[in-house]
């Protein structure tokens, strides 16, 4: 038997088909880069900046004042919140809840006030002080509000309202006086 050997030399790739490798690994590495990139973008423009705001840590019931262990940090779409939502605790913390907050929701200025420490129909001590001048009367609120808050009150003696400054529980100081005091003489 004879052997036959049969050596073959591999054949060089012509120019064209080496270009053609050559765009076809650079396709397979390209394509896959550039729909990562362009789902990446997508992706980035359908997910808004969060943004970090106080929420409530559990409910908390209408008229109760808030203390830090009340409250919590929580994340939120920048875009889906009103400019007026809170994102500090200094806003609400020792504040009174106007209505039941619900945990994890935003939450709004409007949605706290100060403690109510004069309530309607209560009977306040007004104060009046003007150069060489102290006056304290009875009143009666017609109005409610926290320290800081202005209310009205009726003076019971000539049933004129005045506005005051509430400064404590059932004391308020007024601050329309001479607007709302007409002097009256008698003629001769």
């Amino acid at each position: 038997m004879t052997a036959t050997l049969d050596i073959s030399v591999p054949a060089v790739p012509s120019r064209g088909a080496l270009i053609r490798r050559v765009l076809l690994v650079i396709a397979l590495f390209a394509i896959p880069s550039a729909v990562l990139i362009f789902v990446g973008e997508a992706f980035a423009a359908e997910m808004p900046a969060q943004v970090r705001i106080v929420v409530p840590a559990r409910d908390i019931n209408r008229g109760e004042v808030i203390g830090d262990s009340d409250l919590t940090y929580g994340q939120a779409a920048a875009a889906a919140l009103p400019p007026s939502t809170v994102t500090k605790f200094d806003t609400l913390v020792g504040m009174q809840t106007r209505r039941v907050l619900r945990a994890g929701e935003s939450l709004r200025p409007d949605d706290v006030r100060r403690p109510v420490v004069v309530t309607k129909g209560q009977t306040v001590t007004m104060s009046f002080s003007a150069p060489g001048v102290e006056l304290a009367a009875m009143g009666r609120a017609m109005s409610e509000g926290g320290v800081g808050d202005t209310v009205t009150i009726q003076n019971p003696a000539s049933f004129r309202m005045v506005s005051a400054i509430v400064t404590g529980a059932g004391k308020v100081r007024v601050t329309d006086m001479a607007s709302s005091t007409t002097i009256t003489t008698a003629r001769r």
